[in-house]
């Protein structure tokens, strides 16, 4: 079963999504993309206060590295890139590429591009973090005003 609620933070709505596993889903309701709540998901602010606590001490600058525990679903590859991205330090950048490299895959620049559109967990895997190889900003599934906000909450120049 999945438990959901809401937070409200200085970049829009975030809905938090649980199940017994750890969090599944983490997704700005006022993004490009937002991820519907479903009929069979159960609203429940008791079983989220806990994961809703770090992300409110992460958009306060308190946080830089969550403790919760995760349960994203996707494909070996996704995984991998999903990883490699919680491996990026608060704070500092990685382009496709170095992503690509970090997975042993040098040459899927597009592929982990695909994946980190994917990415199931957003601030908590930090697909935010990921720029294009010239420094740009790039696609973010949040849209590039909120991915600006969370690089500039990090402290990182864009």
């Amino acid at each position: 079963m999945i438990r959901y609620d809401f937070l409200d933070t200085a970049c829009g709505p975030l809905l938090v999504a649980i199940d017994e596993t750890g969090l599944r889903h983490v997704d700005f309701v006022d993004g490009l993309r937002p991820l519907p709540t479903r009929p069979e998901w159960r609203q429940d602010k008791e079983a989220l206060a806990p994961y809703l606590a770090e992300f409110r001490d992460y958009f306060a600058g308190r946080l830089q590295r969550f403790t919760l525990p995760l349960a994203p679903r996707g494909t070996p590859f996704q995984q991998a890139v999903w990883q490699a991205l919680c491996d990026i330090p608060y704070g500092e950048t990685r382009s496709y590429g170095e992503i690509a490299i970090a997975i042993g895959k040098p040459s899927a620049s597009r592929a982990v591009g695909a994946a980190n559109g994917r990415n199931p967990l957003s601030i908590i895997v930090p697909c935010h973090r990921v720029i294009g190889q010239n420094g740009s900003l790039t696609g973010y599934a949040g849209g590039l005003p909120i991915k600006q906000a969370l690089l500039k909450l990090e402290g990182i120049p864009c």
